[in-house]
């Protein structure tokens, strides 16, 4: 994989309108895993690119209601296939992290890239989708050498007790493991 002005080439672009300019001279230099699934708990639907790019239909779903005039976005999206979206340019801040902070760094989205993999906090995650997540860390970091593994985190511990994702489905040990198979370690540590 490898990535060109910001956006990567094996991606399906589908543009956001929810970014804007990172802070002149930043460097990107933390990497934020979440998780995603329109209706919570129900995969396969094209919610999450209509979420993104502001034309959510919320009539489809009562729960959609709920996400009325919110305007939020990621970099990338590993769908539960494997198949891998781009929302926003590595170059521009995308609206996933929220009000977050890591050591001692408040508004993450200043500094960090943001991936949504299709999933919840207690559904595994597929195979294919740590594949295509190895590989596109991977690729970002050779882009971005900031991004080491010591500054790949969950959105849980940029925003603790105000998100969960990507949740303890999620298998950290094997995902440092297939960036490194040398790695025994936990994020952050």
């Amino acid at each position: 994989m490898n990535i060109v002005d910001g956006w990567l080439q094996q991606a399906t672009h589908t543009k956001s309108p929810n970014y804007n300019e990172r802070p002149v001279n930043g460097v990107i230099d933390l990497l934020v895993i979440h998780n995603i699934s329109l209706p919570p708990n129900q995969f396969g639907s094209p919610y999450i690119e209509q979420f993104f790019r502001n034309c959510l239909q919320f009539s489809d779903h009562p729960y959609f209601e709920t996400l009325r005039d919110v305007e939020v976005s990621a970099h990338f999206l590993i769908k539960r296939s494997g198949e891998i979206v781009q929302f926003v340019s590595c170059l521009d801040r995308a609206w996933h992290a929220g009000q977050s902070v890591f050591c001692g760094r408040e508004n993450c989205n200043d500094f960090s890239l943001g991936i949504e993999l299709e999933g919840s906090d207690d559904v595994p995650y597929e195979d294919r989708q740590y594949q295509a997540l190895s590989e596109l860390t991977r690729a970002l970091q050779i882009a971005y050498p900031g991004l080491v593994k010591e500054r790949i985190v969950g959105h849980s511990d940029i925003a603790p007790g105000r998100k969960t994702d990507p949740g303890p489905s999620f298998d950290w040990p094997r995902y440092l493991r297939e960036l490194d198979p040398e790695s025994t370690a936990l994020p952050g540590l």
